[in-house]
């Protein structure tokens, strides 16, 4: 049937329409005269919001000379590894993917392309490199097969072996351990060699490799660890075998057989992990011992200091008690550190812990155990020596830590909006240096040597970029080369916070040609869910928004209970129920900003979000139709039970145990109480939140007589296609527009209120 745009029924229709990746860009540039906000969006989305031709992952040598790292061009997402050189400021190009691929096309796996599913990744070519500890040799991937550069001459050996993944050095930088068919093996770099070190794998055994959960909801993507000697390897076995399977079958191709994945659905079982520790050469596997029954999530393994033991965090199901254990690599047996427990969850910090101190005497700890997150020195037995940072610091992320100095370097600040880097010292009571003071958002990459370092800055006034600079202050030595394209303008972006009992983070982005006396319709661009802050001093997050309200709209984005940097009562509201505080929040937030902003005019309101914030679309359309006028649903988890157990469970425990906490999270509760318009999108073959939920919220409103427009894409959960970008939201604003703005205006698609 070919897709067609009609008008708003008074019976329940469905609006098809097919979006093909396939659309060459070539189509849009040949238009006679695209109008000026359209060549605005095409930009946006061709530059990745302006950040393609930006260093990627820099990487500090050893000596302090260098800095390696990679780059695309401003428009190709192609990314190619370079060498920075400090004190002269010279840039080399060591190597391209184009030189390896000879005109050829890179060709990734099932494997590959859904670990780049899980790392949200959507560039090409060298998307990661590693460095040998004292940096002659660097390793690449390209489709699957594995490349070794000299650095000294950019000489180029290709490893034996194919379809590997997650390639690593050992520490001496003799070796290089990947996985390829399940099986994790090892590659001698002086024989050019390689063998399997593990052997059993099957359809459902899988060695070496992070299970899905790990990936997606942990932020831990590795399956195996080298020992600091270089001698044995630590690897995760994956049991997949009580696993329920899914399929998903690509709609262009029904002549191709479904891709098959394991996903663990909440209330059903996990993959079966354990930690097993085995010799370079292979050999017998001594398996780590811990109450695998009680505690099944290996949440982190860290083994990288000679003195310090092997580390492993482990959680029970209900993330709500966690173990930090020592293991000893000979015999498997392990001795606790620590042990915390959290009423409602325990949240994982995205850096590894422990990080130890090099002669094994302590560990650097972060915990939530306070009230809010700290970073702790503890002994080796793992009591507590000294708190590094106070609950009210707002610590983000530890950054580095200097042995030598008795020193760390950490992201955070009192300000949640922004990201600010401080030294403190390990010792001393003392007030925290700090390193950045310009309003934005900071980062920073150490390497061995402590006296300077590569600092990211992403800032509210637009300014963006990598430099090396000294630690002890001073100016910039040299700022990383950048091809990145530079935005003619920046969004008319006001960070604010909400006035009332709890003031929530709001950014407010006007139309460029604002009047004052004007009253404008209102574009909730919302998340919204737990652990995840969109409010922050970052402009180009506002980009897309600032398309949207140049087109006659006020977009606000809230960030309520739930999300980071304010405290651990804060993010722990929304346990037992993820919608209700949600909702709660961002219509308080709105209230209050209309009060403050006569010009948002709250009788017509829409909302738009993917994700979760899809999820929270759809029921804000529901459940409040006096705030919401209009709803887009993007990608939405509409039944939790159908979701992942490692996410799901930790904000609703298991549905078996708590069934209600499950009834008022679902989308379905509410959809007999839709009364306003909905356009619901989703991609068809999403490995994340599957198109499932898609259809039952479809099917769902069709039988109860509700009136929606669905449009399915062939794509995944993750859309990076300029094409696809621009058209879905084309599509967007056209909806839009059609239920927020004045009726006589011209080209608008009629539609009965």
């Amino acid at each position: 049937m070919k897709p067609s745009f009609s008008s708003r029924a008074s019976t329940a229709t469905c609006l098809f329409s097919l979006l093909f990746l396939q659309t060459s860009l070539l189509d849009l540039r040949a238009a006679e005269a695209e109008p000026s906000d359209l060549r605005y969006f095409r930009e946006l989305v061709e530059t990745r919001n302006y950040t393609l031709g930006q260093p990627v992952s820099p990487k500090l040598t050893p000596d302090g000379r260098s800095v390696i790292f990679l780059r695309s061009g401003p428009r190709d997402p192609v990314l190619r590894l370079y060498e920075f050189t400090i004190a002269d400021g010279a840039l080399r190009e060591i190597l391209t993917p184009e030189k390896l691929l000879q005109g050829a096309e890179e060709k990734l796996s099932a494997e590959e392309k859904s670990r780049r599913e899980r790392a949200r990744q959507s560039l090409r070519g060298f998307t990661s490199f590693e460095l040998s500890k004292d940096a002659s040799k660097v390793l690449v991937a390209l489709g699957g097969r594995l490349y070794l550069i000299n650095r000294a001459d950019s000489a180029v050996t290709e490893l034996p072996g194919r379809d590997w993944i997650d390639p690593k050095f050992s520490p001496d930088g003799k070796f290089v351990a990947a996985v390829s068919g399940r099986e994790l093996h090892v590659i001698d770099l002086e024989q050019k060699s390689e063998r399997a070190i593990t052997s059993g794998a099957t359809e459902t055994i899988e060695h070496g490799v992070a299970e899905f959960v790990a990936q997606e909801e942990m932020d831990r993507r590795e399956g195996y660890w080298w020992s600091p000697d270089s001698k044995s390897l630590a690897y995760q076995e994956t049991d997949y075998s009580g696993v329920e399977t899914r399929f998903i079958v690509d709609p262009l191709h029904p002549e191709a057989a479904p891709a098959r994945n394991f996903y663990p659905r909440a209330g059903t079982p996990n993959a079966k992990v354990r930690l097993g520790i085995i010799a370079r050469e292979g050999g017998t596997t001594r398996w780590v011992e811990w109450d695998r029954e009680k505690y099944p999530y290996l949440a982190r393994v860290v083994w990288k200091e000679a003195a310090a033991p092997l580390c492993v965090l482990v959680q029970n199901r209900a993330q709500q008690e966690q173990l930090l254990l020592a293991v000893d690599p000979q015999t498997g047996t392990t001795r606790e550190l620590l042990r915390e427990k959290d009423a409602a969850w325990l949240e994982l910090d995205p850096k590894p812990m422990p990080v130890w101190m090099k002669d094994g005497s302590a560990f650097l700890w972060t915990t939530e155990q306070r009230g809010g997150w700290q970073l702790e020195l503890r002994r080796a037995d793992g009591t507590v020596q000294r708190e590094i940072t106070a609950p009210a610091f707002g610590l983000e992320q530890l950054i580095d830590l200097d042995d030598a100095a008795r020193s760390v370097v950490v992201a955070g600040g009192a300000d949640p909006r922004e990201r600010h880097l401080f030294q403190l010292s390990l010792d001393r009571e003392e007030e925290p240096r700090r390193l950045t003071s310009e309003a934005g958002r900071h980062d920073a990459v150490f390497g061995e040597s402590k006296e300077q370092f590569v600092h990211k800055f992403q800032l509210l006034d637009g300014r963006s970029g990598w430099e090396v600079m000294p630690l002890s202050g001073g100016s910039v030595v040299h700022a990383l080369p950048s091809m990145a394209e530079r935005p003619s303008a920046l969004p008319a972006l006001e960070l604010t916070r909400t006035e009332g009992a709890r003031p929530f983070d709001a950014a407010v982005i006007r139309p460029r040609d604002f009047r004052k006396n004007g009253r404008y319709p209102v574009i909730l661009d919302v998340y919204a869910g737990p652990s995840s802050k969109q409010v922050i001093a970052q402009p180009d997050r506002y980009m897309i928004d600032q398309w949207m309200a140049d087109r006659g709209y006020i977009v606000v984005v809230l960030d309520g209970r739930g999300t980071p940097g304010h405290g651990r009562d804060w993010s722990r509201a929304v346990r037992d129920d993820l919608i209700s505080v949600a909702l709660e929040d961002q219509i308080t937030g709105l209230r209050s900003l209309a009060k403050r902003y006569p010009q948002l005019d709250l009788t017509r309101v829409g909302v738009v979000g993917w994700s979760f914030g899809g999820y929270f679309s759809a029921i804000a359309a529901m459940r409040h139709p006096e705030i919401f006028r209009a709803g887009v649903v993007g990608a939405p988890v509409v039944t939790w039970e159908n979701y992942d157990t490692h996410y799901t469970e930790r904000y609703l425990g298991l549905p078996q145990e708590n069934p209600e906490a499950y009834r008022v999270s679902n989308v379905l509760t509410y959809a007999k109480d839709l009364e306003r318009p909905l356009l619901l999108m989703h991609g068809m073959t999403d490995d994340n939140v599957y198109f499932q939920h898609a259809a039952q919220l479809a099917d769902a409103l069709f039988q109860l007589g509700k009136p929606f427009d669905f449009l399915p894409l062939l794509g995944t959960h993750m859309v990076s296609d300029p094409v696809l970008r621009l058209r879905r939201q084309t599509r967007i604003m056209e909806f839009f527009d059609a239920e927020l703005q004045p009726r006589q205006t011209s080209g608008k698609r009629a539609r009965s209120p």
